[in-house]
């Protein structure tokens, strides 16, 4: 009688539990629950894993306004070879003012214009990385983003002594010129000062000795940046004529570069190209020589490095959880409830249990009745 009476407490204390509880379906260990919670734990873990790589990563945001700076100068960084030797060529700037620019940055160096293995191995590997560039523009991001850790893009020394003869001049160095329009050439003989502008002392070489053959290592405006490549970096001509006109057509813009690593004021700029043989006789006019004509943007770019915020890889992170397992979830209950359907196992409309609680201590089970679709 006592444990009968204590039984019936429990079911009235049962009864009078106002606190849900949670369904022994919910607690119950199945295979088919472990194999999707194991299945769940992997995808979260996996996506959490490269959500982080995701948070780590950089982009470069590119921002467009007027260049409000005209009084600066301009600094032209210039590594050329000429095949040529260095007392039959001069190099220097003339801008839109009729100015002449001084040279005394540019250095001439007596160089052999073949170069050595190692050195023709360095310039192939340098075209295949532009030919990428063109190809492939956001290649450029990856450029800015490891700037100060590239390779230098200068052409290494030479690993032999020359056994040819030095017949060819390196110009290379750096000149400051105005902030307009300007005209960096070079040409047979130095140049002098001219009241009208500038001339060139060429009437003491021979037109034989003439080859304007080249080679750009180098050539950027603004502060110099290592392991930044430009357009005309690894540019090689070949002069199939004595008297022959090599130009570049050159386009400036400011670029103000922002990124983890380095904040420097440099310039980008496109290239237009064009060579032809000088022959007065047929209506080609013009003098024999590298020409260079730049002009520089109104526009100025500013490139800054961005990172994904913490709170918003929090936030991705919180989603990427939550998705999973609300996904997971239904997934699991409508296969199991497809299974049940298939299998016979859960007909719908035709038991409905019945639960009976009678607290004499005689009957307290669920019994199944047939509903009214049965008894009919």
């Amino acid at each position: 009688m006592r444990r009968l009476n204590k039984k019936k407490a429990l079911n009235f204390v049962k009864e009078l539990d106002a606190f849900p509880k949670v369904p022994e379906s919910y607690v119950e260990t199945t295979a088919s629950g472990g194999t999707v919670s194991v299945l769940a734990f992997t995808a979260m873990a996996l996506l959490a894993f490269f959500e982080f790589f995701v948070y780590r990563d950089t982009w470069m945001k590119y921002e467009y306004e007027v260049d409000k700076d005209f009084t600066s100068k301009l600094r032209i960084n210039i590594d050329i070879t000429v095949a040529m030797r260095c007392q039959f060529v001069g190099a220097d700037v003339l801008d839109l003012a009729e100015t002449m620019v001084a040279s005394d940055g540019l250095q001439y160096e007596p160089v052999v214009f073949e170069l050595s293995p190692q050195q023709r191995l360095w310039h192939r590997t340098l075209l295949l990385i532009q030919n990428h560039l063109r190809e492939e523009h956001s290649l450029q991001d990856v450029l800015f983003k490891n700037v100060m850790k590239g390779a230098p893009t200068a052409l290494p020394p030479r690993e032999d002594d020359p056994i040819h003869p030095l017949n060819a001049c390196r110009i290379h160095g750096y000149l400051y010129v105005n902030k307009v329009a300007g005209n960096f050439h070079i040409t047979v003989g130095k140049a002098i000062p001219h009241p009208r502008g500038h001339a060139h002392l060429a009437a003491l070489v021979s037109h034989e000795t003439y080859n304007f053959s080249h080679r750009i290592d180098h050539l950027s405006f603004g502060e110099e940046i290592p392991g930044i490549l430009n357009p005309l970096d690894g540019t090689e001509k070949v002069s199939a004529d004595h008297n022959q006109m090599f130009q570049y057509f050159i386009t400036i813009v400011p670029t103000k570069l922002q990124t983890y690593k380095v904040s420097a004021d440099t310039h980008q700029y496109s290239v237009t190209e064009r060579e032809r043989v000088i022959n007065h006789a047929a209506g080609s006019h013009g003098v024999s020589g590298i020409f260079m004509k730049y002009d520089i943007s109104s526009l100025m770019v500013k490139v800054t490095e961005q990172h994904m915020p913490l709170w918003q890889f929090l936030v991705r992170l919180c989603g990427i959880i939550g998705g999973i397992f609300s996904t997971t979830g239904m997934l699991h209950s409508l296969v199991g409830f497809c299974i049940d359907v298939i299998c016979c196992r859960f007909k719908l409309g035709v038991y409905k249990p019945k639960s009976m609680s009678v607290f004499d201590g005689h009957v307290n089970s669920l019994t199944p009745l047939l509903s009214e679709n049965a008894e009919h």
